[in-house]
């Protein structure tokens, strides 16, 4: 598979990070300091933070509190973040290769063809389908997808393995090691087990 080589080591680091939904903050004083070529996988119970927190690490939640800083980037690389939520945000009637084309267009391209990466996540036989029809596993093998048609070197997955079978997973993690051997990073939210010499782990609301 190609994907953009980064140029620059890349960090994502936070400091007295504190964020939440409206007043009511969820995760308090957070320090993260997360280097290129490495990932972070978050743990905690359900309604610990782990999602407000991504949110708010891909800047579409404003932090109640502190700063989340991405340094090391060249900035003449684009954007820097891709924020794959717990939702496949899956239209109907849309095809599953129109589907990754839409998202190509939206987030740029510079990666895999839409047909190449439907065939590194295994879902090129079903390119011509309605994505709707998908099972929930294929969606989030869809969701995958997403980061190969756009190479970003900062990762932000929300419960990335949910849905997939022993096979999906396999992928997942190839995926992440070879993220990982470009310089790019990633924080993942998730209950699953991940394992990669590279990760990581932070426990959000006790101990794990």
């Amino acid at each position: 598979m190609t994907q953009r080589q980064v140029q620059h080591p890349i960090h994502l680091q936070t400091q007295d990070l504190a964020c939440g939904r409206g007043d009511v903050a969820l995760v308090q004083d957070l320090h993260l300091d997360v280097a290129g070529g490495a990932g972070l996988l978050l743990r905690g119970p359900n309604g610990a933070g782990k999602s407000t927190l991504l949110l708010t690490l891909a800047g579409l939640l404003h932090p109640l509190a502190g700063t989340v800083h991405i340094s090391g980037a060249d900035p003449d690389s684009g954007p820097l973040v891709h924020h794959c939520g717990h939702k496949n945000a899956v239209r109907a009637r849309l095809s599953v290769l129109q589907t990754l084309r839409f998202w190509c267009e939206i987030n740029g391209g510079g990666g895999l063809a839409p047909e190449a990466a439907l065939e590194r996540v295994g879902l090129l036989r079903a390119a011509q389908l309605d994505a709707n029809y998908l099972s929930a596993g294929q969606q989030r093998r869809l969701v995958l997808a997403r980061l190969l048609v756009s190479p970003r070197p900062v990762w932000l997955l929300d419960e990335p393995s949910a849905a997939l079978d022993a096979a999906g997973q396999s992928l997942l993690i190839d995926l992440l090691a070879e993220h990982f051997a470009t310089g790019g990073l990633a924080v993942i939210a998730t209950h699953d087990e991940i394992i990669l010499p590279q990760l990581s782990t932070f426990t959000l609301g006790g101990a794990p």
